[in-house]
């Protein structure tokens, strides 16, 4: 396929995404795409972030992928290209803002059932997302003109060690704090459970929102990791949900990972079973996240911000010791924030989203 590469659209520290155009028309791919885009050399997450998005073509749920490919651009320098759907509504984190900061329980039930049955799928072929969040579920305008919410993001995925004889190296904290689940903290054990726990935060956040662990922009993140890692304490309950919403919670917020409620129970829950279609608004909001948490006034001079990470060097914490540490040696390291760096604003930029 020839193509043109148009705007930057989104900016991390290892890739960009940009508008992609083909020159021509090709059956097999749309007239508007978006393409993620890193030094080749710097390509391995992205390439496999390719892979896993084929295992999922047949997934409504999930951002469509429409192939890859190697280019040499003006100044002599070798991309990887993966080319994406575009969700030309925004995210779910950008409605929210648009919303006034709270989502109708009802449009939140419709929400939360699309993002399971992606969930459900993801998990039924073996893989784990590792950081589901509202920036990360993205809004698609579908054939008949509606818009429909989609899981995107899979850079940090994993191969679910339940499914793999061999477990998977992980350097270091993996995902956003926000939305991280107990095990992932305290143990580094990232399975299935850890996407479900970080489903019943972005619903506490759409009711609410707030993030569900009450942090504001003078909280300190090593705190945030203690409380979320090593102290018997869970996410308040909104009171403006009704009781099948908050049985829901309580069935995601469950410290014990074998005790957490999976997706195909969620899937016939109350909160869920009886969500009614609903159609999705547009948002208008082009501000791209100055960091991962999404609120673009917040400064890093004042508070601790973590991001994404996309190569294991971005990982805040001495990873190559940290997950050798005893536990009471690892306690302190997260409270103390000793050999942590959490200000990561610097790899985001504001950029413009073409309509």
């Amino acid at each position: 396929m020839e193509w043109d590469r148009g705007e930057v659209i989104g900016k991390g520290s290892f890739s960009s995404v940009y508008l992609a155009t083909p020159r021509k028309n090709y059956c097999d791919f749309p007239p508007l795409m978006a393409v993620k885009s890193s030094l080749a050399s710097q390509s391995s997450l992205l390439q496999k972030e390719k892979e896993i998005l084929t295992e999922f073509e047949d997934c409504p749920q999930i951002l469509n992928c429409y192939g890859d490919g190697f280019t040499v651009e003006n100044n002599g320098e070798r991309l990887y290209n993966l080319f994406l759907e575009f969700a030309s509504g925004g995210n779910l984190a950008q409605l929210l803002k648009n919303s006034g900061g709270s989502i109708l329980e009802s449009h939140v039930r419709f929400y939360s059932k699309s993002i399971l049955q992606g969930l459900l799928s993801i998990h039924q072929k073996g893989f784990v997302h590792c950081d589901i969040k509202l920036q990360n579920i993205l809004l698609c305008c579908s054939a008949n003109g509606f818009s429909e919410l989609k899981i995107a993001d899979f850079g940090l995925a994993k191969k679910s060690c339940m499914n793999s004889e061999e477990e998977e190296e992980i350097p270091g904290l993996r995902g956003t704090p926000l939305y991280m689940s107990p095990e992932s903290v305290s143990r580094n054990e990232i399975e299935s459970a850890s996407d479900i726990w970080a489903l019943g935060c972005i619903i506490s956040e759409m009711i609410t929102g707030k993030p569900a662990w009450g942090f504001n922009e003078n909280s300190d993140i090593s705190a945030l990791l203690y409380r979320i890692g090593f102290k018997d304490e869970l996410p308040e309950i909104p009171h403006g949900i009704s009781e099948d919403g908050k049985d829901f919670l309580r069935r995601c917020f469950v410290r014990d990972p074998l005790k957490r409620w999976t997706a195909e129970m969620l899937l016939n829950h109350p909160f869920i079973a009886g969500a009614d279609t609903v159609s999705l608004p547009i948002p208008t909001q082009k501000d791209s996240p100055t960091s991962a948490f999404g609120f673009p006034e917040w400064n890093c001079g004042n508070s601790s911000i973590f991001n994404s990470i996309e190569s294991s060097s971005d990982y805040p914490f001495d990873h190559q010791s940290i997950w050798s540490l005893s536990p009471s040696e690892r306690i302190a390291q997260i409270a103390t924030g000793n050999g942590s760096n959490w200000c990561y604003s610097d790899s985001w930029i504001n950029v413009r989203r073409t309509e």
